[in-house]
């Protein structure tokens, strides 16, 4: 028997299929969804909680015209099945495969770029603002989680949106953990779908139209019964919050319930206004793993299918397993120490921390700019904040590190974990700016460890200064390297040198260190004798130590894993210019100005140009350009040219 989901190449095919067969549909599409990221890996348990719901949205809503906009995205994986992309879905995250997020550029469903959390009622309402600005007429919805909920900007959102009373915009509220609302049962449903229901609609335009045409006291009466209204229905259905923003509220119904879904949204498509739907999902629904630990399941490696274990468990230990397991060492002879998260304990280590530490761990939600004035008013008082945030939300925080951490130069330690190349969740993810966006910053330090013994060395480093230190490092495995008992405290702004040589000088920082010592010894095989440096620290540079050998080797080429432009590249030519350094020749590899696409770490890398081979290559002709150059100009001496 044919697959229905084989029938459906768009949202169009998807209407033909009859009511009473989509359960089925949904069944498809989760055992494509396990399947598929099973072998890739990629964002589980948020798509497999979302089937009914995006089904039921493109069979009631008229997409592309009508745009869905997906708060994060990584839920999106059953609207890229639906929409075209269903024989494509096996190459999801991967080179030349689909995004795993939305992506204007891939589908013309995708009516947003997303990959960060609360911007979706920001450009829903913007969205519906330029429609009615050009007189358009078409349906703007926002799907945001009960987490990204959790985000100021939210907020914001939904504050300004309950300014126009009139503006036809519908934010569902995807509640996948009922921590908004645990009253969900038959009775909720069916209020909400009651308030929906354009009988109910029609009967309470009635009312008020009676009411206010009544002489002298029918403004009086109508604005009285709507305070009635609005107690009563605020006891039947808490969330008055999204009324008193101006909200029409709706629910909380279920969303894995088709009847109540196609009824309630077929419902809303008629309302003018701002709507929020309040949708309760499960998270992870459809595989008893996912359904069992949703957060192991978030962001998941490949895994066997039959018992969801992981396919591959890597022996050495990761860069987050390092920077927890210090922490809590360190944490234990000093309890001034404490650990912030942004809504991310498992993936920063810090929900280990956490297990050891539960009073001093503190999880703030999706709420990176919150987290850091936080960690700046403990600063403040004397304890010693560790805040731990991908590098590419850190970003969201820049102002609050610049006036609320760094102007008051406070010991605040932000770890930057998945600095550089992530891999497969592509241009969102990517930490390639904050070598670039902390470095100009004053007050701050700023690290990368070329291992994972240097990682803990740092966090003990960073713990001892009085002022703000960032550390970065990569996602991913260290090198196996068994960890010092103690860490040993590096002197500030102290760089290593790792080998000697007088043909040209290497440096490099975090995870290109290695990649300049693999390319010093393809150079030796060639004659060619590089000296390398660790630097350590991109801010304060060692300038005594790189301007010796720079000046030694009269070439230096910096290798980073961050973008060129104001990276550590630009540190190192900054001071070779500060400091009169004359006749010098410097390269730079680093990333490109672009975003970096998904793939692989390695793939990715290789397309940057930041792997050994590279560097060696580069090197060499540079070497051999300043030979070419020197005998050229001896060759002119010795025939009478006056240079």
């Amino acid at each position: 028997m044919e697959r229905l989901l084989d029938q459906i190449n768009s949202p169009a095919d998807l209407k033909k299929i009859p009511l009473h067969l989509l359960p089925h549909v949904a069944e498809e599409i989760r055992a494509l969804i396990i399947k598929t990221i099973s072998n890739t890996g990629g964002h589980l348990a948020s798509s497999l909680g979302v089937v009914e719901l995006t089904i039921a949205l493109h069979y009631i809503y008229n997409t592309p015209q009508d745009k869905i906009i997906w708060d994060v995205g990584h839920q999106s994986y059953a609207h890229k099945i639906l929409t075209g992309r269903r024989e494509k879905f096996h190459l999801v995250r991967q080179e030349d495969g689909i995004s795993g997020f939305p992506n204007i550029r891939e589908s013309e469903y995708d009516s947003f770029g997303t990959g960060h959390a609360s911007t979706s009622i920001s450009a829903a309402l913007g969205m519906a603002e330029a429609r009615d600005q050009l007189k358009q007429d078409f349906n703007v919805l926002a799907v945001i989680g009960d987490g990204a909920l959790s985000g100021g900007m939210a907020f914001e959102a939904l504050n300004h949106a309950g300014d126009f009373e009139k503006k036809n915009l519908t934010v569902i509220l995807n509640d996948n953990k009922m921590s908004i609302s645990p009253n969900v049962g038959a009775l909720s449903s069916y209020l909400g779908r009651i308030i929906t229901g354009a009988r109910y609609n029609r009967f309470k335009g009635e009312v008020e139209a009676l009411l206010k045409s009544i002489p002298s006291y029918g403004d009086q009466m109508y604005r009285h019964a709507k305070k009635l209204q609005e107690r009563i229905k605020g006891f039947l259905v808490p969330e008055v919050i999204f009324q008193e923003l101006g909200f029409k509220y709706v629910g909380p119904i279920d969303g894995h319930n088709f009847k109540h879904l196609l009824e309630t949204l077929n419902n809303v498509r008629n309302l003018r206004g701002p709507i929020l739907i309040h949708v309760v999902t499960r998270k992870g629904k459809g595989y008893n793993p996912s359904e069992k630990d949703a957060s192991a399941f978030h962001g998941v490696s490949p895994f066997y299918i039959s018992n969801g274990k992981l396919k591959k468990c890597a022996s050495q230990l990761s860069y987050t397993d390092v920077f927890a397991t210090s922490l809590i060492k360190m944490a234990t002879h000093d309890a001034r120490i404490v650990a912030i998260t942004a809504a991310m304990p498992q993936g920063t280590g810090l929900d280990k921390f956490a297990a050891v530490f539960p009073d001093r761990t503190y999880d703030v939600g999706i709420a990176e700019q919150h987290a850091v004035t936080f960690a700046a008013g403990m600063a403040i008082q004397g304890l010693k904040p560790v805040v731990a945030i991908y590098s590419t939300f850190l970003q969201r925080s820049y102002d609050q590190i610049v006036h609320d951490v760094c102007l008051q130069n406070l010991p605040v330690v932000f770890a930057l974990d998945r600095a550089g190349i992530v891999g497969e969740d592509g241009p969102t993810h990517h930490g390639n700016f904050d070598i670039s966006y902390l470095r100009h910053i004053p007050n701050m330090v700023l690290m990368a460890p070329k291992d994972e013994n240097e990682l803990q060395n740092m966090l003990a480093t960073a713990l001892s200064l009085d002022c703000p230190v960032s550390i970065r490092y990569p996602r991913g495995c260290g090198y196996g390297l068994k960890l010092s008992d103690q860490p040993v405290k590096i002197p500030l702004g102290r760089a290593e040198l790792l080998a000697e040589g007088h043909d040209i000088l290497l440096i490099g920082i975090g995870s290109m260190v290695h990649h300049l010592v693999e390319a010093a010894r393809l150079l030796q095989k060639k004659g060619i004798r590089a000296a390398v440096i660790n630097a350590r620290f991109v801010k304060p540079l060692d300038r005594a130590l790189i301007s010796k050998w720079a000046q030694k080797t009269g070439l230096v080429l910096t290798a980073e894993e961050n973008v060129l432009a104001g990276g550590f590249g630009s540190a190192v030519m900054e001071m070779f210019e500060e400091e009169n350094l004359e006749n010098i020749s410097l390269r730079r590899i680093g990333i490109p100005d672009a975003y970096v696409q998904k793939g692989s770490q390695d793939a990715l890398r290789q397309q940057c140009g930041l792997t050994a081979e590279n560097i060696a290559t580069t090197a060499e002709k540079m070497v051999l350009i300043k030979s070419r150059t020197h005998k050229m100009l001896q060759s002119r001496s010795a025939s009478g040219f006056n240079l």
